[in-house]
């Protein structure tokens, strides 16, 4: 799939298993008024039925703001997952970042490459805009303007368990 800034994406087109895909996209996550992460240089991962979760390059995240979570989770394509907590001042987000410390072999280039949940109370932005979370709890893709889930909606909220 390749990614374009003129059209609106169907998240029903994006395949399964994932694609994976650098962005040129500029991305910014802050929280408590602080940036977090900023870069020009993540990946993002297309999912059928899901909007686009990015990963962003370890050199573009502030780890001082950043907290190992114990927590890990599985992903059937990419592997064991991992976490962080954000603490920015006096504020503490649980698990409001995830990462792969080894991924499986396709998603090799997302090794300790950290996503954010904009559904856990970041301010996430692609291009400048602010992004909505996709629904629900579990998931942490980022919708935009030029994401669509069409007449099916995207995969998150109540009844879409199951997809």
């Amino acid at each position: 799939m390749t990614e374009t800034t003129s059209k609106t994406e169907n998240v029903w087109d994006y395949p399964r298993p994932p694609a994976i895909e650098p962005t040129p996209k500029k991305l910014r996550v802050s929280f408590n008024g602080e940036i977090v992460a900023e870069t020009t240089k993540a990946y993002r991962i297309l999912e059928t039925s899901h909007p686009p979760s990015y990963y962003f390059p370890p050199s573009d995240v502030k780890k001082d703001f950043l907290i190992e979570n114990k927590q890990t989770s599985f992903c059937e394509w990419k592997g064991i997952c991992n976490y962080y907590d954000i603490k920015v001042g006096d504020k503490v987000v649980h698990q409001a970042a995830w990462y792969y410390k080894d991924p499986n072999s396709t998603y090799k280039a997302l090794k300790n490459y950290i996503s954010f949940y904009p559904s856990k109370g970041l301010d996430c932005y692609v291009n400048d805009e602010k992004v909505e979370p996709q629904p629900g709890s579990f998931y942490g893709g980022w919708l935009t303007k030029d994401i669509s889930g069409g007449a099916k909606g995207v995969k998150g909220g109540p009844g879409t368990w199951g997809w």
